[in-house]
């Protein structure tokens, strides 16, 4: 038994009995750290849940292998897992080392971001940089950065710069995942993939990250990257021969010159599937601080897509726009030409015969939107982006065009990872957001450059998916950030009640909210329930979670100023959740308005019914939902008028 595994095994003995002897059990304790920290280097984090161990040891016939262990609650996550990088043309560097020095630092800090999931972010972790060098010729150095946060562990490698190692190409990537058992996972092969639920022993190669795992009958786990920016992807495969072990596995090769520091490994912990979400910031933290001097042209809000691609059609979209409180209209594919030519050309207004036959005076669009004061966004596909990037961003500022989305952009290699996000980077030079469709899968990049709004990455409404499969999204995709998901509304393939479609706009977080995708201004008909679309931001001052069951069912609550919203989608079984408002403010009378699904026999088009209720923190509000079912809460401060119109709940 390794010394990591001991450490925890007698940590575990012992503290189910602090409370029978607790001075004994401090000693016995602080014993055992002490020891620990002889045979293993140990970062805490603050709150002393998350214990990171770094060693040097033999293994096999290799001497000074690099070995890294993860616990949460004296709880072993990651046992003797492996660390290195495979070179080109060169040993790889994952043995022969020795330490040289140690360092340990913390950081406690709060930080306001442009827009999220909640007002303030507390980044708070524990550090420990550990500088190898190699005890053979070339004598090359190598450092490894631990952080422990009480959401979770992380750890980056650094090539400082060094005359034995200038310019080098990184072929493969070592980083091991082993784990201490046969636990379930939820895993996808592509990014809007489906997800399926199998024990680690059936993870197959390259599967997708955010990776989540559920310890028996004890906390939960994802695998995740931060801070992709000019390396190539990591996605997971089996270690072949090491049972439940998984190996990075990048998009390609990485070529690179000293000093260069790979992206974060990411262990994000938590006690339920609902901490993971709630504790998903973790991702933003270990990204770089905003980069843009002056944010304010950057703006969150709901969007339409238009289809039709004419004046007529852009011009009804933006008076539903305003009508119902929309911020933007999307031109889709089209209105520049065939997206998939290369011909096509993305300066011009061209519109695509096969999808419309016009005409589009894009430029009347864009002056009947902006005295309206509607934002427009523009669709361009990779083939054009690639080509006519630095051409088409500046002459879109000029057209007064507020965002463009990047479609089928090309990911997982290092060139294109580069590419892209020096993209994103080139659109903030010209006040322009971006929304990047499709395999694209965030890692926190928006807290340096928040004008990349959202992304896709995700299997969204368009591919019509299952309740079920809504329900696991929640847990893995969306802890890596902010989900296009493009909600249907009035789309005759939904697989889910109308009260689900209006919860997934509270549960599927994105500063840009595509509302009625696959719909039309002219699909409404006066449904009392959009009020709920109409009255809902789309970033929040607080977000918390009720329920949480992969799969199953979710809840969760978010602020906006002092209005709360609520959403809970259901999967394929009928659900009754209890939801506590102890959220509220205590000694305070707010108006809950309830949509929830009706019965069978209602005859309305959309089967949704709402009630209207006086509420205060005490209550706990029913959520009774029906297979492929939902509820959408709006929470507002109540006022006099209030008090005398509605009934308490």
């Amino acid at each position: 038994m390794h010394n990591q595994t001991i450490y925890q095994y007698l940590k575990t003995l012992i503290l189910p009995y602090h409370i029978l002897c607790v001075s004994l059990t401090f000693v016995l304790l602080n014993f055992i750290d002490v020891w620990a920290a002889q045979a293993a280097h140990i970062v805490r984090s603050p709150d002393g849940n998350v214990v990171v161990t770094f060693d040097v040891r033999d293994a096999g016939n290799q001497r000074g292998c690099l070995v890294y262990g993860v616990a949460y609650k004296n709880r072993p996550i990651v046992v003797d897992s492996r660390l290195g990088l495979a070179l080109k043309d060169a040993p790889a560097l994952e043995a022969g080392f020795n330490i040289n020095t140690i360092s340990s630092s913390s950081n406690n800090s709060i930080y306001t971001p442009v827009y999220g999931e909640r007002k303030k972010i507390r980044d708070h972790y524990n550090q420990l940089a550990v500088e190898l060098q190699e005890s053979n010729q070339p004598h090359r150095h190598l450092r490894l950065t631990f952080r422990a946060h009480n959401e979770g562990a992380a750890f980056c490698y650094t090539l400082p710069q060094q005359n034995a190692l200038e310019s080098f190409t990184i072929s493969a990537e070592k980083t091991q995942f082993r784990f201490a058992g046969n636990y379930t996972a939820w895993a996808v092969y592509s990014a809007q993939g489906q997800y399926s639920k199998v024990p680690l022993s059936k993870v197959k190669s390259n599967c997708e990250r955010p990776l989540t795992i559920e310890i028996n009958d004890g906390p939960f786990v994802s695998v995740a990257e931060a801070r992709l920016v000019d390396y190539a992807r990591m996605r997971l495969s089996p270690d072949k021969g090491q049972p439940y072990t998984l190996v990075s596995s990048l998009g390609s090769q990485v070529k690179a010159r000293a000093p260069y520091t790979t992206p974060w490994r990411v262990l994000l912990l938590g006690d339920s599937p609902g901490q993971l979400l709630e504790r998903n910031y973790l991702i933003l933290n270990l990204n770089e601080p905003c980069a843009i001097d002056d944010v304010s042209w950057i703006k969150p809000g709901k969007v339409i897509r238009e289809v039709t691609l004419t004046t007529k059609g852009g011009k009804v979209c933006v008076d539903f726009a305003v009508e119902h409180n929309l911020q933007y209209v999307e031109f889709d594919a089209g209105w520049y030409g065939p997206e998939y030519s290369d011909q096509s050309d993305a300066t011009t207004i061209s519109v695509d015969p096969k999808r419309s036959k016009g005409p589009l005076d894009l430029h009347a669009v864009l002056d009947y939107a902006k005295k309206r004061g509607i934002g427009i966004l523009l669709y361009v596909n990779r083939r054009a982006l690639e080509r006519q990037l630095d051409d088409i961003l500046p002459l879109y500022e000029s057209w007064g065009v507020k965002g463009v989305k990047y479609g089928f952009v090309q990911v997982g290699s290092q060139q294109w990872t580069k590419w892209l996000h020096e993209a994103v980077r080139k659109a903030a030079k010209h006040h322009l957001m971006v929304d990047v469709h499709d395999e694209y899968r965030p890692t926190g990049y928006s807290r340096t450059y928040p004008n990349l709004m959202t992304q896709e990455g995700i299997r969204g409404n368009e591919c019509m998916p299952t309740a079920d499969e809504n329900l696991i999204l929640p847990f893995t995709r969306m802890l890596a950030g902010a989900g296009d998901y493009t909600i249907c509304y009035y789309n005759n393939r939904i697989k889910t009640t109308h009260a689900h479609q209006l919860a997934a706009s509270v549960v599927f977080y994105s500063p840009w909210q595509f509302l009625f995708w696959y719909d039309r201004p002219s699909y409404y008909r006066g449904e009392p329930e959009i009020e709920f679309f109409d009255h809902l931001p789309t970033v929040w001052d607080d977000t918390k979670v009720i329920h949480g069951k992969i799969g199953e069912y979710i809840t969760i609550a978010r602020k906006n100023s002092e209005e709360w919203y609520v959403g809970s989608m259901n999967g394929l079984n009928r659900h009754k959740l209890k939801i506590p408002l102890t959220f509220l403010e205590k000694d305070k009378q707010y108006v809950a308005h309830i949509y929830s699904d009706t019965g069978p026999d209602d005859m309305t088009r959309t089967h949704v019914q709402i009630n209207r209720c006086l509420i205060d923190s005490s209550v706990l509000l029913n959520a009774d939902m029906p297979p492929s079912g939902g509820q959408a809460i709006r929470i507002v401060p109540a006022t006099g008028e209030d008090i005398k119109t509605y009934s308490k709940y």
